[in-house]
């Protein structure tokens, strides 16, 4: 810092003012050192700010003072981008992709069919998606494609684990791109969308040109033992004892593999109490605040299943990845790409310590941590981050930048 005045990011082009104290008589003079252009990857919107805010408090003037206002006006631009949810639309196309032998999954498009493509990956695995994912969306700008992963929501067979693991789901959304003739598109997932989404755009960066994530999943040891094996207990105490009274104290070891046996029974009845039990879990542990509606879900025993079942499968075999940090050490294939990584700080499905950690691996994702939610992309506060950083990478989009 020193003379420089200035915190300077590693591997970063920035334009340096000097500040004359204590300077050599070479340096006397403020100087601008090659400006870092709007909306560079390799710093951080806050950063470019302060960088401006300083060269203008030394009085700094020179050709390059329209690069300066341009980068206040692009600062004014974040300010005012929008951040509410969009109206209820309808899609404009749907069908049915054949993926494999065994399965098929449901799409369908909605906005503008010339508009800027972006893939919708919903949570779970297994969760599907719903009519309210398009709202996050301006449908004037945006093509909007949402689909059903294997075995789940509309996708064909029901609540089906052949053949379904992350590489496959990796591989149909690429076929999903193709059958569509998208050459590229934006990605937005939250939770084990976000799982997806990192999985997707590492394994085809050249097919990304910009992500959003919410609610960081990485299918760690350390966040499953925390959801799964009692530590969220300490929080939800009362949503807890249902879970954990369903298996007998003998095979409390591994509430996992418990409702793995549970789910995959060969009684019917046996395997909709297990995943009734697992989505409520779940659901009522979703919200800072109790939602009611959101909890009812794990009343229905088909959206249960497929909800319960698959996350299981992929939770046991820690979402098919070679390594623990495997999302996390990938990271350099696609920190070129602009990135906006939403996290709710009193989430307790996937609490921060992940999304904390992939902002320490990838500081230049813009991060944005909304300080009164929790996991849910249905809560105000991150509705509203969402919304807005779909709305950054629109105008990054119509600007050429």
């Amino acid at each position: 810092m020193n003379s420089l005045g200035l915190f300077i990011p590693t591997n970063a082009t920035i334009g340096i003012a000097i500040n004359t104290t204590n300077t050599p008589a070479s340096l006397s003079h403020l100087q601008l050192l090659h400006f870092i252009p709007p909306f560079s990857n390799n710093f951080t919107s806050s950063g470019r700010k302060k960088l401006v805010l300083r060269a203008q408090s030394f009085g700094y003037k020179s050709d390059c003072d329209h690069q300066l206002i341009d980068l206040m006006e692009s600062e004014k631009e974040v300010v005012e981008l929008n951040r509410n949810l969009y109206p209820d639309i309808e899609p404009y196309s749907t069908g049915f992709l054949k993926v494999s032998d065994i399965h098929t999954i449901y799409w369908e498009q909605s906005g503008n069919p010339s508009g800027h493509p972006v893939v919708f990956l919903h949570g779970g695995p297994g969760g599907g998606t719903s009519p309210s994912n398009r709202k996050f969306f301006d449908p004037e700008f945006y093509r909007i494609i949402l689909f059903d992963q294997r075995g789940s929501g509309q996708s064909t067979p029901h609540a089906c684990l052949e053949e379904n693991t992350t590489q496959h789901l990796i591989d149909d959304i690429e076929k999903l791109r193709e059958h569509l003739e998208i050459p590229e598109w934006q990605v937005f997932g939250g939770s084990w969308g976000s799982t997806l989404a990192l999985a997707y755009s590492q394994a085809h960066p050249d097919k990304v040109t910009g992500i959003v994530l919410r609610g960081i999943f990485l299918v760690r040891k350390k966040e499953i033992d925390w959801f799964y094996e009692g530590g969220a207990a300490a929080i939800y105490p009362d949503a807890w004892e249902p879970f954990r009274d369903l298996i007998p104290e003998n095979e409390r070891e591994s509430f996992l593999h418990a409702y793995k046996k549970r789910l995959n029974s060969d009684d019917v009845e046996t395997q909709y109490a297990a995943a009734r039990a697992w989505t409520k879990w779940e659901m009522m542990t979703a919200h800072l605040l109790p939602n009611e509606e959101n909890i009812k879900r794990g009343d229905d025993d088909k959206f249960s299943l497929a909800f319960a079942r698959i996350e299981n499968h992929y939770f046991v075999n820690r979402g098919f990845f070679p390594s623990d940090s495997f999302l996390l050490d990938n990271v350099d294939k696609i920190r070129h790409i602009n990135t906006t990584i939403v996290q709710g700080r009193y989430d307790v499905c996937c609490p921060m310590m992940s999304a904390w950690d992939l902002h320490k691996v990838w500081p230049e994702a813009d991060f944005k941590v909304v300080p009164d939610a929790g996991h849910s992309a249905n809560e105000p506060g991150i509705a509203a981050e969402l919304v807005a950083a779909n709305e950054r990478l629109k105008n990054i989009i119509k600007n050429g930048l």
